[in-house]
């Protein structure tokens, strides 16, 4: 007892002696686990936040270049759409008038570096079939210089745009029955004026009366020619259709803004007016192609047969036989304007524009068809048309039809080498003089791409674009 109380009197001895309680310490093993344990948490969580790191670091810079190659692939792809407008500016440059062919004009998988571009036109042999190539303006329906009669023979075309196109075009603000002026247009929603002036796009029928995207595009949602999948299934998917295996295209691939030629022959040289021709200058240009002892009775028909509608009326009463009228019907004319407008090609027009021209059935259009297929077709002029069609036909249609094209438009589809960025544009080139410009053009790139999706998924997967071509052409 003694000795825990002496015990006791020490330790209160030593508490007093420095100021402070000390305590006894613990047991090495127990202090040493525990400090090791929290310098083992601490540095799994900086691991833990250096992992999160790396992995989002990792992850932008996954990014970063996805959207480089991304952008690499859309630059390259409006490299080859460049690239494909100055093809196509070169490609129609001194064909006085001409339409190139697919043989003399490639325009299926051009390649440009290591991407490629097509140039879409309508198939009006089939609708399930991409076809290639430019497309004359001559061959449709000029907006601007139609008549309302003409402007009705349109398929799916009504008597309230037709007249409305009539009104919309011209300088005065004179009703059309059934047409529209200034006073339908300032009661709409968002009103606006009668234009009364020339339309400068086909597009902006979309701003006349009775006028839809259902009438002017038809079923062709993406406008490339073909019937697609979602064009023929009803309602189940936009736009809506009828479900019956062919393809309303509606009417904007049979009609222009564009159309409108010099009034020279193909040489560049001023045609002669049959109607106001003096004999001297009538004279030297029949003596090209008539006999001398024919000539003096030919002249004379000529004169007293003033004034000729056309120049097939020229021939028909003359007495031109066609050996002697084909070689010069180009060179002749029946107005003395310098330019003219809306006529239609005879030699490229589809059948649903030839059903346009005055007079014309569904025999006669076959006949047109017949006559400029034929391997003897001499298609540099109109004067094959007076062999296809009786004179009471040919003779009405002569002032509207031409054998030339001077506009033509592009529908130019452009992707890159590795699938990855697509470019569509139209634009429509003028070639009446050389070099040839760019009148107008439109971004259709927001219309989804318009070929097989096999072109797409090969180049994504690495396939080269000629094997990708081949694939396709074989339907691999």
């Amino acid at each position: 007892m003694k000795r825990t109380l002496a015990t006791s009197s020490f330790a209160r001895g030593r508490r007093a002696a420095d100021g402070r309680t000390r305590r006894d310490p613990l047991p090495a093993g127990r202090g040493g686990c525990r400090a090791e344990g929290t310098v083992l948490i601490v540095t799994m969580w900086i691991m833990l936040v250096l992992a999160g790191l790396v992995i989002v670091l990792a992850r932008s810079m996954r990014v970063e270049a996805v959207c480089a190659a991304n952008y690499a692939a859309a630059q390259q792809a409006s490299a080859v759409e460049q690239g494909a407008i100055q093809y196509v500016l070169a490609s129609l440059d001194g064909l006085q008038g001409l339409t190139p062919s697919e043989a003399d004009m490639p325009c299926q998988a051009v390649q440009v570096g290591y991407g490629a571009f097509w140039i879409l036109r309508p198939n009006f042999e089939d609708d399930r079939e991409w076809a290639y190539g430019v497309v004359g303006e001559a061959a449709k329906v000029d907006l601007n210089s139609a008549p309302a009669e003409t402007l009705l023979r349109l398929t799916d075309m009504t008597d309230e745009l037709a007249a409305a196109v009539v009104d919309w075009r011209d300088a005065d603000s004179d009703l059309t029955p059934g047409g529209g002026e200034s006073e339908y247009y300032l009661l709409l929603g968002d009103p606006y004026e009668c234009k009364n002036a020339p339309l400068e796009t086909v597009e902006e029928l979309l701003l006349v009366k009775g006028c839809s995207r259902e009438l002017l595009f038809g079923e062709d949602l993406n406008r490339n020619g073909v019937l697609d999948d979602n064009e023929n299934d009803g309602s189940d998917s936009d736009p809506t259709d009828d479900r019956d295996g062919k393809l309303d295209r509606g009417i904007f691939d049979f009609v222009t803004v564009h159309a409108v030629e010099p009034n020279t022959s193909a040489a560049g040289s001023q045609r002669v007016n049959v109607n106001q021709a003096q004999t001297q200058a009538l004279s030297q240009v029949l003596q090209k192609s008539v006999a001398l002892d024919r000539l003096p009775d030919v002249l004379d028909r000529a004169r007293r047969g003033r004034p000729f509608q056309s120049v097939l009326d020229f021939y028909f009463r003359t007495g031109l036989t066609m050996k002697e009228f084909a070689p010069i019907a180009d060179q002749l004319t029946t107005v003395n304007d310098r330019t003219l407008r809306g006529l239609i090609n005879v030699n490229t027009a589809p059948k649903e524009v030839l059903l346009c021209l005055p007079g014309l059935d569904e025999g006669d259009v076959s006949a047109l068809l017949a006559g400029r297929s034929g391997e003897e077709a001499d298609l540099n002029s109109i004067a094959w048309v007076a062999q296809a069609l009786p004179r009471e036909k040919a003779v009405p249609i002569g002032p509207h039809i031409t054998a030339r094209s001077f506009q033509f438009s592009a529908d130019i589809v452009s992707i890159s080498g590795d699938g990855r960025a697509f470019k569509r544009c139209r634009i429509v080139v003028d070639a009446a003089e050389s070099p040839p410009r760019l009148i107008y053009r439109q971004d259709l790139t927001h219309l989804g791409w318009p070929l097989p999706p096999e072109i797409v998924d090969q180049l994504r997967s690495g396939t080269g674009m000629q094997e990708v071509v081949q694939n396709v052409a074989q339907g691999r």
